[in-house]
């Protein structure tokens, strides 16, 4: 195993030694190791914390670490002190009088990001200890440990400090933290999509916020083999189509994030720009890049309007319809050398462009589909260029999303002289490549490439095989759904219950911190409103997913739902899957429902089956740390929802071994 041999912290060594060294010479080391300049405020923060620290540790054998990077969310813990089996996570807010709960949350987040990302932490007791040294007396000094071993953050006046961590170090549960170890030991981040694109946009590479481990090491290598074949569609005057695969949550969205970040220079030869249809995922990442942007400028003293921050982050990612319509008013080629088109299985058929070119941009005769077309538009240029498509396996869940196929046969029969790099995997039935795969395999300059798919989930950091249990769930393939879920067992959880307030109950005491919880629902779900689910209620995006816990339109408020369409492509750490009739479970398969005017009709047509199917597949990979699925009794007085609809996939569910709540 390889190990680091870089240290995370600004200032590291035995509590011993510590004990010995002068408060300035190791003020002096943290100023020295610090990647900024030091100022007055934080010299005297850091003054003041050692003085407390020398205090509270006299008598403690372990070691201590201070400013401990936390490379996930790009902060650093102040202090980390090692002692018998216990890691403390210390976080002063010198001279507050009260404990903030964004304070609590902080030092909460701190302590799980070790819990789940730091291998040697991850048998290790941890406790959280939040000081507000101008505080009158403690909040919460009563140890009390979740399952996994992350105490309740501590909530300390400083005099309380010191009886709390020698209480602490003396338990006996857990093995011994060994300081070496532990100081060396691999960090494995799986940051989420809005995470990993606050650090990339930041000037940070892929290497600094992605897993290290071997599972997951093709993260790195998708990403440079992209690196390697746009520089040598440059070096060779080449026009490129690269076509990389994944399972649901595999990272592709932040391979292509990766991409877009090192090419976004604009002058830059190779300039890039990430594209995606997905309107919601567009907007969030947009928002949380602009107040990103604006914080940073604004921390540097450099004064700027959230206008003047937005400025950048929208030349960086672009809503894929903005940049084709560019292509109808310029006869030239776009600005842009390579581009990344962010699920590009959703592209629109030939029937749904031609009908949209027709009514909204009046032009009667236009006969490509938007594959096709954006294809043409990068064609202009007269050297080079490079398509890298994105492309999610199971994934169309619109009318007119026309799935790869497109893409390959208008690559076969318009652009012959285009190379194609195509991941091996797209001949997996998800990726419903078919004969156009065929086709395009049989015309030259197609090239299948295995380091283009990324095989393992990046969202469900505890549990990789979440979307082979729901492909196998969805695919009613029992044993092996029930195999996949006793793997799961342990280390993510989810749970089925007919009783919503349970469910709700259940994912808000799960979520800790600042993990985001939230309910999610088919667009086809429209006989939850007896439970106060209206799915035709819109949500806005950006407040769902970035508003706080006291945001009325906040996921974490629990009152509004989200749809397929508003979460594919994101993410919550705790999720509440709600099960209409849309979808039943009727002996050895499926039965497929939309709901008009006052009853159910049956699907009958293949396309919107499958679109359905998939809706389910987006809402039961949205969790990253675990779920509920609330399927609903049903009511014998409402036709609508006769217990019938709904009794055959609860039982078909417990069939698979997902236990009920209670």
């Amino acid at each position: 195993m390889v190990r680091s041999t870089i240290s995370r912290a600004w200032y590291q060594d035995s509590i011993a030694r510590f004990l010995s060294t002068s408060v300035d010479s190791i003020v002096g080391k943290l100023a020295a190791n610090g990647q900024f300049d030091s100022v007055a405020e934080q010299v005297h923060a850091w003054q003041q914390e050692t003085y407390l620290l020398k205090e509270w540790l006299a008598g403690v054998d372990g070691e201590l670490f201070l400013e401990f990077t936390i490379p996930r969310v790009g902060s650093r813990i102040d202090a980390v002190v090692l002692s018998g089996r216990v890691v403390f996570v210390l976080e002063f807010k010198v001279e507050a009088s009260e404990f903030e709960a964004s304070a609590r949350n902080q030092v909460w987040d701190y302590a799980l990001d070790l819990k789940n990302f730091h291998e040697a932490s991850h048998s290790a007791r941890i406790v959280p200890i939040l000081i507000a040294t101008g505080a009158l007396s403690s909040r919460n000094a009563s140890l009390e440990f979740a399952e996994d071993g992350v105490a309740r953050p501590l909530l300390l006046h400083p005099s309380a400090v010191g009886l709390a961590i020698r209480e602490a170090a003396a338990l006996e549960v857990g093995p011994i933290v060994e300081a070496r170890e532990w100081s060396v030991a691999p960090y494995r981040p799986t940051p989420t999509i809005v995470e990993a694109a606050r650090a990339l946009f930041s000037q940070h590479s892929v290497d600094s916020i992605a897993r290290h481990d071997a599972g997951a090491r093709n993260l790195r290598e998708t990403s440079q083999r992209l690196e390697e074949l746009i520089d040598d569609a440059r070096s060779r005057s080449r026009k490129i189509i690269c076509f990389v695969t994944g399972v649901p949550g595999a990272g592709k969205t932040l391979v292509g994030l990766n991409v877009a970040t090192k090419r976004r220079e604009e002058g830059n030869p190779t300039h890039a720009v990430f594209l995606s249809g997905n309107g919601p995922l567009v907007a969030v990442l947009r928002e949380a890049l602009t107040l990103d942007e604006q914080s940073r400028n604004r921390a540097a003293g450099n004064r700027i309007t959230k206008e003047g921050a937005a400025k950048p982050v929208k030349a960086f990612i672009q809503n894929v319809h903005h940049f084709r319509d560019e292509a109808l008013v310029d006869d030239g080629p776009p600005a842009d050398r390579v581009v990344i088109f962010d699920e590009a299985q959703r592209a629109w058929n030939l029937r749904k462009t031609a009908s949209f070119m027709r009514q909204k941009k009046k032009r009667p005769d236009f006969n490509q589909s938007e594959a096709a077309f954006l294809i043409s538009y990068m064609n202009r240029h007269s050297d080079w260029a490079a398509i890298v498509c994105l492309v999610g396996g199971g994934q169309e869940i619109h009318t007119g999303e026309a799935g790869i196929a497109e893409w390959l046969v208008a690559c076969t029969e318009q652009f012959p002289d285009w190379h194609l790099y195509i991941s091996d995997k797209l001949v997996d039935s998800e990726y419903a490549a078919g004969r156009a795969l065929d086709m395009v395999t049989a015309r030259g300059k197609s090239h299948l490439e295995g380091s283009l798919h990324l095989a393992v989930s990046m969202r469900s950091f505890r549990a990789e095989s979440l979307s082979a249990f729901v492909k196998a769930l969805l695919d009613c393939e029992t044993e092996g759904a029930r195999r996949i879920f006793e793997s799961l067992r342990g280390r993510y959880p989810i749970f089925i219950t007919r009783d919503l307030g349970a469910a709700k109950r259940w994912i808000r005491k799960s979520a800790r911190g600042t993990e985001r919880v939230g309910m999610v629902a088919s667009s086809k779900a429209m006989r939850l409103k007896p439970h106060a689910i209206d799915i035709r209620v819109a949500i806005d995006p950006v407040n769902w997913f970035l508003g706080d816990s006291s945001d009325i339109r906040s996921s974490d408020y629990l009152e509004d739902c989200a749809t397929e369409f508003q979460v594919q492509g994101l993410e919550l750490d705790w999720v509440c899957v709600n099960w209409d009739g849309d979808l039943r479970f009727a002996g050895s398969g499926w039965t497929f429902h939309d709901f008009r005017g006052s009853r159910w009709e049956s699907v009958r047509q293949v396309e919107r089956r499958a679109y359905l199917r998939n809706a389910y597949r987006v809402l039961l990979t949205r969790a990253r740390q675990g779920m509920v699925i609330f399927v609903p009794p049903g009511d014998r007085e409402d036709p609508t929802r006769p217990p019938e609809y709904y009794d055959a996939t609860f039982r078909y569910l417990s069939n698979l071994g997902l236990p009920a709540l209670g």
